[in-house]
């Protein structure tokens, strides 16, 4: 199987030294010191499950690498937008595209029957830009469980969690699903193919939608705002509001709050990606994460009002420290 990683950062790469190892056909796009070090020594993962070094190759300009079977995107979500160029080189007509990212994906109504069958969510695709990039038709869902974090160029360390769940957007579940989970088995990751990709995006938003703008806001770990009673009970408010609007739109994600924040609060001292990005003075990732769900409840007539505060505030602390999605 051909596969090609768009976005070599810390799950990227990760994710591609994995199907490398496990004797998949990878090609890495990277860029900077990120695209030298890995050209010169491999992507060096250093992991409690193992430390290995991957020979994998790399480039800035997918033209060289040719079509492939899959690819995947190890980009935030407010880059899709601006992929098409990165993309089109590799695209077959029936190429499925992993979307790893947290929250609501631009695909979120293709596939689905109802008043709301391909319905377009501003948040994630801003006047279409996203789904002109990646049409639907390549869209395969993802929903990570895996943290890592680049420590120096070409060097990923991997902390834990090793799940990369996918699925089709119309619940079908496809070859080229099966293939790539395939893959990734053979890596040492875990990719179960789910009929119902959706209700994993649910479970895993009701976290991210709380902890990850609390946590840019209050500069807390997961632990600390899953056990601080103040902000257990904000993001208990939260998560039900988010449950809320998925049951509005037809899903029924089977997770009890209380259990999710039990889960959070074990994780421990684990900054989320979008402190790390607050610290790292990178672009918050809000659009999918709270802009999408705000448009959701809309759409839904769902009232949130715990989260339509928390997205007013940490947009703002995006928009006064110049950490807009761009």
């Amino acid at each position: 199987m051909r596969i090609a990683v768009v976005g070599a950062g810390a799950i990227g790469a990760y994710v591609g030294a994995c199907l490398h190892r496990g004797g998949a056909d990878v090609h890495l796009v990277a860029r900077g010191a990120q695209l030298a070090a890995i050209q010169a020594h491999g992507v060096d993962v250093r992991s409690p499950r193992g430390d290995f070094v991957a020979r994998v190759p790399a480039t800035d300009d997918p033209t060289t690498i040719g079509k492939v079977d899959v690819v995947f995107l190890g980009l935030k979500a407010y880059s899709y937008r601006t992929a098409g160029p990165l993309l089109a080189p590799l695209l077959r007509d029936d190429t499925g595209v992993v979307a790893a990212q947290n929250g609501i994906p631009w695909w979120y109504f293709h596939g689905v029957r109802g008043p709301h069958a391909d319905r377009r969510i501003e948040a994630v695709d801003p006047g279409g830009a996203t789904s002109s990039a990646i049409p639907a038709r390549h869209a395969i869902g993802c929903v990570v469980y895996c943290s890592t974090e680049i420590a120096e160029p070409g060097v990923v360390v991997h902390g834990e969690g090793t799940r990369f769940s996918i699925g089709e957007p119309d619940g079908t579940v496809s070859e080229r699903c099966t293939r790539f989970a395939a893959a990734m088995v053979a890596g040492g990751l875990k990719c179960p193919v789910e009929a119902d990709i959706r209700s994993d995006i649910w479970i895993k938003l009701m976290g991210n939608a709380v902890f990850n703008p609390l946590s840019a806001l209050t500069r807390a770990t997961m632990a600390e705002i899953a056990t601080f009673a103040p902000t257990r009970a904000l993001a208990a408010n939260v998560m039900a509001e988010v449950l809320a609007i998925a049951r509005a739109l037809g899903s029924d994600p089977e997770m009890e709050v209380e259990r999710r924040l039990e889960g959070a609060a074990r994780v421990g001292d684990h900054k989320t990606s979008t402190l790390i990005d607050l610290e790292a003075g990178k672009p918050l990732e809000l659009g999918a994460i709270t802009g999408a769900l705000v448009e959701l409840a809309d759409l839904g007539g769902i009232a949130a009002p715990a989260l339509l505060a928390i997205h007013a505030a940490v947009s703002l602390l995006a928009m006064t420290q110049g950490l807009t999605e761009r």
